[in-house]
């Protein structure tokens, strides 16, 4: 995830940063400013078409089409959004229920128990780490534990099926493992039981927001109205703005590209491009919590 300062302006404006749409978009904006150019020549110099055509009547159309487009694109901005800072919301929840788990714990068990200890202070990050990956569609490998005594546990794993799910049943039945030893009571055992179901309950709200993209036809719908609308844009604009037809033209198609591709690359928060959630940084914060902690 991109850190920056929001009151530094002049910084950003004048300096193009490597997840800057402009570098996405070079090679379409050097081709609508040749497309523009070509369109302004046929126009002024090869058809030599006058004022009086047809032709100078299309901004009518754009000026109409302009409020549906930026409503569509308002609109496809803020859905996008709103999977982003869901996301990131589910991730704070992981962390909190990380932490407050830790906290019980550590209340509950003995100062000088090592075995359970270190047992926690492995899988609650462990889930972390597995759901980062998960989420990413990598195939999970992690150290579980250095212990010889928990080295059996991590043999219980298989990689092959959902691993966060494999994880918090080895949770669910250490948990419930200490409560048939007496370690922990029965109220206990309740105490403990919201921090644990809320795991799972955040890995399946993070794998709706990643397995349920923006429906295709409203995606495929958007995209193609905003090639229609900037391909046609020279046609009627050429007669007032001459040559100058370039730059206006190639700077519209900035703009609303630009508003799709932000669109699309925050609609999926858990992929790898600079702006999605840090949720590999969040793991990370996790596991140094929970070893502080127990």
């Amino acid at each position: 995830m991109v850190s920056y300062n929001p009151k530094d302006w002049f910084t950003y404006i004048f300096r193009i940063h490597k997840a800057d749409t402009f570098r996405a978009l070079a090679p379409l904006l050097l081709g609508m400013a040749a497309y523009s150019g070509i369109v302004a020549y046929l126009e002024l110099e090869y058809w030599k078409l006058s004022s009086n055509s047809y032709v100078k009547g299309l901004p009518v159309m754009h000026n109409l089409l302009g409020f549906a487009i930026s409503m569509l694109l308002v609109f496809r901005t803020n859905t996008a959004y709103d999977r982003w800072w869901e996301g990131r919301k589910l991730w704070g929840g992981l962390v909190n229920s990380s932490r407050n788990l830790a906290l019980k714990l550590h209340a509950i068990l003995p100062e000088n128990e090592s075995y359970h200890r270190s047992f926690f202070r492995r899988i609650i990050p462990g889930y972390a780490e597995a759901l980062h990956k998960h989420l990413r569609r990598e195939e999970t490998r992690m150290e579980l534990a250095a212990d010889k005594e928990l080295e059996h546990l991590w043999k219980k794993i298989d990689h092959e099926k959902h691993v966060p799910n494999q994880l918090g049943i080895l949770i669910f039945q250490h948990v419930h493992q200490m409560y048939r030893e007496g370690m922990i009571s029965g109220e206990q055992l309740l105490f403990l039981n919201p921090e644990l179901t809320s795991f799972t309950d955040i890995c399946g709200a993070c794998e709706r927001i990643k397995n349920t993209p923006i429906p295709f036809s409203y995606s495929v719908f958007i995209k193609k109205f905003i090639f229609i609308y900037v391909m046609t844009l020279p046609f009627g604009y050429v007669f007032t703005l001459g040559y100058y037809v370039i730059p206006v033209v190639t700077f519209i198609t900035y703009v609303l590209a630009s508003l799709e591709l932000i669109a699309e690359e925050i609609e999926d928060p858990f992929g790898g491009d600079l702006n999605d959630i840090p949720t590999e940084k969040l793991a990370g914060n996790i596991k140094r919590n929970i070893e502080e902690i127990l």
